[in-house]
């Protein structure tokens, strides 16, 4: 009971003092110093991982970690009342908005408190390098919920936003547009961050966002690093043809696609050339990067397999016209859309065909591949969906007489 009692002292607002370090008042410490709590990283998604860390405490008191009302780990002080290291995980059902990590001394109530943002973030075009478009820890929107979506505000360019479609990422939305700019708005309010010039249009790439900067293609024939807090440029690189592709970026190298018929590897930190490889026609195909191979899309109806590090060809894979589907690759399997109206699934070893499946007409929509199931659209004005077979066993209920506990486990430190 004494631990509830103090549990709900420090979850009283007007106890909390909102800083990185936040004190609850009202509860005894120890003379030399208040109780303090910090979290690195701050803010993240469901199921992140916070390392935390405090002091003031008594000398080698045990310490429950809390987030929100879950007591997630138990830490012991040293000599001095500190602790540092302890790892505790985001609830998967932990809503965006602000939430509270508390520690509290088990013997004594001293307490503190520091806040922790849970926001989910989507950093680039279908998400990630393997494009599956598969946002796993979103716990918001599902079919209960999508139909009570509202307008939350709009944001007006100088013009229109054609394909680029918008990177999400630290509060932020990263989008280009025709006025040749590309703009960044805060992700709450819409509000202006900052707009960055290009020397074209930037309607067809989607940004991505990696360690900090923004990387996009342009009509101008080059691709853009832009510091992400303040649109600066870092880097300018130029390739052959007007840029439609969106850039993926995968163990420090941006991967992108031209319309001089290649495919380029730059280094994301300078944007020096790493390799350019060449097909057969124009790439508009995004490139999907997974297990070290790159996968892309050309004009001349082949899809490629790429070696990430050197651009040398793994395979090439033949469809019945035109590739500007962008490819998904899941479980070892490459799905991609073609102009001859399919969908084809193929080996991501060796790119023999598994499958293919025929829609109503050209299938430029990339595919987004989630829970065994892949889905597409098509020029017929139809969505489809594709079940992979794959067999759904129900977890079987444990029986809790015969749970047995880990005895090893520990108090962190």
């Amino acid at each position: 009971m004494h631990l509830v009692r103090s549990l709900t002292k420090l979850l009283r607002p007007a106890a909390v003092i909102a800083t990185c370090a936040v004190v609850v008042a009202g509860i005894a410490s120890p003379a030399w110093a208040a109780p303090s709590v910090s979290l690195s990283p701050s803010a993240g998604p469901p199921k992140s991982k916070i390392t935390v860390s405090g002091s003031g405490f008594g000398a080698y008191k045990a310490i429950d970690i809390y987030f929100d009302l879950n007591d997630l780990a138990l830490a012991v002080a040293d000599g001095t009342g500190h602790f540092s290291g302890i790892t505790i995980k985001v609830p998967g059902s932990a809503l965006p908005g602000t939430h509270w990590v508390s520690a509290v001394q088990r013997k004594g109530g001293q307490g503190a408190q520091a806040p922790f943002e849970v926001r989910t973030d989507w950093p680039a075009f279908r998400l990630e390098p393997r494009h599956r478009a598969y946002n796993k820890v979103e716990n918001v929107l599902d079919p209960s919920t999508v139909g009570g979506l509202d307008e939350k505000w709009t944001a007006t360019t100088g013009s229109f936003i054609f394909f680029s479609s918008p990177a999400v990422a630290n509060g932020t939305v990263y989008v280009g547009s025709g006025d040749d700019n590309v703009h960044a708005l805060d992700a709450a309010t819409g509000a202006t961050v900052w707009t960055a010039t290009t020397a074209g249009s930037v309607f067809a790439s989607s940004p991505a966002v990696a360690n900090g900067t923004v990387y996009v293609g342009s009509y101008d024939d080059d691709v853009y690093a832009l510091d992400a807090a303040t649109g600066a440029t870092v880097w300018t690189a130029t390739t052959g043809g007007s840029l439609f592709s969106s850039p993926a970026v995968a163990n420090g190298v941006v991967y992108v696609g031209s319309n001089d018929d290649d495919v380029y590897a730059l280094d994301a930190a300078t944007g020096a050339t790493v390799w350019t490889a060449t097909t057969g026609g124009s790439v508009f195909s995004s490139p999907a990067v997974a297990n070290g191979t790159v996968y892309v899309g050309s004009f001349d109806g082949n899809v490629y397999a790429l070696d990430a590090a050197t651009g040398a060809p793994v395979w090439t894979a033949t469809t019945g016209s035109s590739v500007e589907s962008s490819p998904a690759v899941a479980n070892g399997v490459v799905y991609v859309g073609s102009y001859d109206h399919n969908v084809y699934a193929l080996n991501a070893a060796t790119g023999a065909t598994l499958w293919t499946a025929t829609t109503g007409n050209v299938v430029a929509s990339s595919p987004a591949v989630v829970n065994g199931t892949v889905y597409v659209g098509s020029g017929d004005g139809k969505v489809y969906a594709y079940d992979l077979g794959l067999a759904k066993q129900p977890v079987r209920r444990p029986d809790p007489a015969k749970l047995r506990p880990d005895r090893s486990l520990k108090s962190q430190r």
